[in-house]
Order: structure tokens, then sequence, then C-alpha cells
């Protein structure tokens, strides 16, 4: 059995280990994605605020069993069952109303490329009509690094998510209905998707690929004369 001062160590390095990988959060490569990653760090901080708060007042319970029995129930209630999850919650709240209006489209702005993903059991089919002559590409999608693109996502069939963890959050899929959702790819690569929905016995398997170029090079990696 290892010692208590070794378990901690391997427990830091195990959480540490999960924030990378191909379908990390936490591993971004475009500022959709950093805002996620943001608002998970507050989440944690708050949550951490929260654990503290909590412990600090087992402690005192503990070490000074009349200090807690002292306190006017009230008072207790206002300010631990109020006051305290209020203004964390709140933070919370605003960060995550903040951070979320930077992944979709804003009214005004320039609309950038247009890729339409149209989710059915089980794959992914993308479609280029700002690139006319551009067939569509099944479980892989190309789209220019360095340059936003609205994906325009719908679906065939049942409910999915489209999600690429590492260039920014998940929207639905649905049928008879469009989603858009803006992403931007700081650099060439390759990134992990997934369906994020269950929509059925092939859903583990309805995985797909976004592939960023060069803005330069994307028409002809897609069949198209520049």
């Amino acid at each position: 059995m290892k010692a208590p001062g070794r378990l901690f160590p391997l427990a830091t390095a195990a959480m540490v280990s999960g924030c990378t990988g191909p379908l990390s959060t936490l591993d971004v490569a475009g500022p959709a994605a950093g805002s996620v990653a943001t608002l998970w760090w507050v989440m944690l901080a708050g949550s951490v605020v929260l654990f503290l708060l909590v412990a600090l007042l087992l402690w005192a319970s503990y070490r000074r069993p009349g200090l807690i029995a002292r306190m006017e129930p009230g008072r207790f209630v206002f300010w631990l069952g109020l006051v305290m999850p209020a203004l964390v919650l709140t933070a919370l709240v605003t960060t995550a109303l903040a951070l979320g209006e930077r992944l979709l489209p804003q009214p005004g702005t320039p609309q950038p490329m247009r890729i339409e993903a149209r989710a059915e059991q089980w794959r992914w089919v993308f479609s280029y009509p700002d690139l006319p002559g551009a067939a569509p590409t099944p479980d892989v999608l190309h789209m220019p690094a360095g340059q936003p693109v609205d994906i325009v996502v719908t679906s065939a069939d049942v409910v999915h998510a489209f999600w690429i963890p590492r260039l920014g959050g998940k929207i639905d899929a649905i049928p008879g209905h469009t989603n858009i959702i803006r992403l931007l790819a700081d650099r060439p690569g390759s990134y992990h998707g997934v369906c994020a929905e269950f929509c059925g016995t092939g859903h583990t398997i309805m995985r797909f690929m976004a592939e960023a170029h060069p803005a330069e090079t994307l028409a002809t990696v897609l069949g198209v004369d520049p």
C-alpha cells in the first residue's frame, strides 16, 4: 500500500493528464474553446470557495461547538444559506452568460464562410455552399485556419449534437431546424469531433474529424479551382 504522502502527487498527475488529449476542453485551439475553458476554471474556483467555506464551518463547529450554538438561527440562515450562495452563483451565471455569447454569431457582424453540418444515423455530412463545386465530405469537416466559420447544424432523423471540444462548445442538431455555431481554429491541424447526444445504437461510432487548412489552400483541398 502506497504511503499517503505519495498518493497526492499521483492523484494530481492523473488529474493533469486528463486536461490534454484529442477531446480535451482545456487543451484549447480556438477562442470559442478558450471561453469554455475559462468558464470551467471560474466554476472550479466557485466550487472551491464554497467547499472551503463549508469546511471552515465544520472545523469551527468541531473546535468550538459553542460558537455555532450561540449563533442566531436567522442570521445563520441569512449569511450562509442566502448571501454566500447568492454571491457565488451570481458570479458564475454572469460569467456563463458573458462567455456564452461569444459562441454564437452576433447581429451586425460580418458573416464568415458557412459550412453545413448534417447529422444522420450514424455519420456527419459536411457541405460547402460558399464554395460552388465542392463535393460534400462525409465525416470530415474542412475549414480554413485563422478565420471564423459558421457551422449550420441540422439533422436528418433524430436529435444529435455537434461538438469539437478543442474548438468550442456543442450545439444540438435538430430535425427540421438549423442551429449555428461560430468556430475558429487558431492554426492548421486535425481536431476530433463527436456527437454529444445519445442518438441510438451507433452513437459511439458517430465521430468525425475537423481538418483546419491554410485558408489559401482550402479550395484546392476540396477540389475547387481557386
